[in-house]
């Protein structure tokens, strides 16, 4: 019998990643994407649909929605779940807020969702930015519009910018629970990311506020619980629950696939916490179907 002998200096094989669940796998559907592509393209714009490879990028973009992604498309922070290019930055298009703003004319959105990678290394984070591209798409489509934002390194006066934007929601994601942030988080802080969306609220009272949880990661429901408290705590209105899928080998892997079923069951047990709105499932993103999410909370401003 031949024996295969791996030589002592050979660098350890990658760990392969594991199997999908039944329910994690569907048909793909061939629909026509072509004309939110071409809109993005020609407009130049950069989107967290592709640069964070998100499994549901093909059922948006066939129905002519996408989450634009400004400030860029590299991130100063090394997060290990995240797939969006980290290295040396961009410098900022002054012309992006109109970009956006046209692009979301051109695919007729009536519910606007703008995201960034973070961008430590500006003084303000990028929330000026942030500002003028909620209100460019307001000033040309009359669209509502939600933000998902960065930390800002916990810079108040950054976050107060955005706030003066009056976006209809702020997002801003928990991700994991504290005791994984290092890992998964790392240069963000547990504390920062609950006293932000506790600004908003104080600032804003009437100003929706979101946040989302990846599952899969090594938590325990008993952590997940303590987080979603604390996100009562400070008012946060919408929560999302979706699985953590590795984007590739680089990434950190799936400790396990949460079933749909047990999806179901934290959805209720959150909602009886007092959440205005929970999704809940395996294939639930930040702004997934954000829009119709929003439309059964959002306040009149």
């Amino acid at each position: 019998m031949l024996e295969i002998v791996t030589p002592p200096d050979a660098p350890a094989a990658e760990p392969p990643r594991r199997r999908l669940p039944p329910w994690l796998k569907r048909p793909m559907p061939q629909p026509d994407m072509m004309f939110t592509g071409n809109v993005i393209r020609d407009l130049r714009l950069e989107t967290v649909c592709e640069s964070a490879k998100c499994p549901n990028r093909t059922e948006c973009w066939s129905q002519r929605t996408a989450t634009f992604m400004i400030l860029g498309n590299v991130c100063t922070r090394p997060c290990g779940f995240c797939s969006v290019p980290k290295g040396k930055t961009e410098v900022l298009e002054a012309d992006e807020p109109e970009r956006v703003a046209e692009a979301a004319e051109r695919l007729g959105l009536k519910y606007v969702v703008i995201t960034s990678v973070t961008r430590d290394d500006l003084p303000d984070g990028g929330a000026d930015h942030f500002y003028r591209s909620v209100l460019a798409v307001r000033e040309r489509t009359g669209a509502q519009v939600e933000v998902l934002t960065p930390d800002f390194l916990g810079n108040r006066a950054a976050i107060e910018r955005v706030i003066e934007a009056r976006p209809d929601v702020f997002n801003h994601n928990t991700e994991t629970v504290p005791r994984l942030y290092h890992r998964v988080r790392r240069n963000a802080n547990y504390r920062r990311t609950l006293d932000l969306l506790k600004q908003v609220k104080e600032s804003a009272p009437q100003m929706t506020t979101k946040s989302g949880l990846m599952l899969g990661l090594g938590e325990t429901v008993e952590e997940l619980m303590e987080v979603l408290a604390d996100l009562r705590d400070v008012g946060c209105d919408i929560l999302t629950l979706g699985q953590y899928l590795q984007p590739s080998l680089a990434h950190l892997p799936v400790e396990r696939f949460v079933p749909p079923e047990e999806f179901d069951k934290l959805g209720d047990l959150a909602r009886q916490m007092g959440f205005s709105l929970v999704a809940s499932g395996p294939f639930v993103r930040s702004s997934y179907h954000a829009g119709e999410m929003a439309e059964h909370v959002v306040k009149t401003h």
